[in-house]
């Protein structure tokens, strides 16, 4: 195996091990992690050590057990600046939800998934699975749909082959062909709705941002309950919405990041 080869291996097996451990949520111990993973005993207590002695975690000794490291919080948080949506779509959508009284998301795809990246909650919250740095499924969120539906054609099979098409709800498309049929129609109309696929009793409606060429660069949306409202509602909204992602994706075109910014360093010599 080439070295590259090698060193890409042992990249691919760490972020593995950091998957499991941010996945319990809470602090989790070595037998636990053992019983999750794929690597042998061996493998994973070295991983384990490298990832500790690099920050990316923290091994408590009284409870001989492993949570996510500080370095992680830092780089996820310049992520957060550099690299999303994020700091660009704030103030739109604290005017939004200032506006609506009711709960906005905004989100980009994570390959095959939905990262959320940003939430205002409703002047009534409403409790729900999505909050900021979240993970949820593409197929049965208004967000995700309205993403697929723009997304070239040919990187269509790859994406809705890594779908679950799990049954969250009776409302729950569990298969490619009709979500394909559902996206056609999110294409021709322009934004996407969210009725009661992913969680019993709320819906929402969600637009994608796109650059000035088409291309997705995430979707916003409004969510609400069936009990509060309806997506015949919700479509009145239309024009205020559309307009704020307008926004969103003209700002999001002529940004930089401070990185691209700034002038290459010069090397010492």
């Amino acid at each position: 195996m080439a070295a590259g080869s090698a060193a890409d291996g042992t990249v691919a097996k760490a972020l593995d091990v950091l998957d499991l451990v941010a996945a319990r949520g809470a602090p989790v111990r070595f037998s636990e992690l053992l019983a999750e993973s794929a690597y042998p005993k061996a493998t994973l207590y070295r991983l384990l050590q490298t990832l500790v002695t690099q920050g990316m975690l923290t091994y408590e000794p009284d409870r001989s057990s492993y949570s996510l490291g500080l370095r992680l919080v830092r780089l996820a948080h310049v992520a957060w600046q550099q690299s999303s949506l994020g700091p660009i779509a704030r103030p739109y959508l604290d005017q939004l939800s200032a506006d609506l009284g009711e709960t906005v998301h905004l989100a980009q795809l994570d390959n095959a998934q939905v990262l959320y990246l940003d939430k205002r909650n409703a002047r009534d919250p409403v409790v729900m699975y999505s909050q900021a740095g979240k993970v949820g499924p593409a197929y049965c969120t208004g967000v995700g749909k309205a993403m697929l539906a723009f997304l070239p054609e040919d990187q269509l099979p790859a994406i809705l082959g890594q779908q679950s098409w799990h049954r969250f709800t009776s409302k729950t498309m569990t298969s490619s062909d009709a979500l394909r049929t559902e996206l056609r129609r999110i294409r021709a109309r322009g934004y996407a709705f969210d009725d009661e696929e992913h969680e019993p009793g709320i819906i929402c409606l969600a637009l994608p941002i796109l650059s000035s060429s088409g291309r997705v660069l995430g979707a916003l949306s409004v969510t609400s309950t069936t009990a509060r409202t309806s997506l015949a509602e919700f479509e009145k909204l239309l024009p205020m919405i559309r307009e704020i992602v307008q926004k969103i994706a003209r700002d999001a075109e002529t940004w930089r990041s401070p990185e691209a910014a700034s002038p290459p360093l010069r090397k010492k010599v």
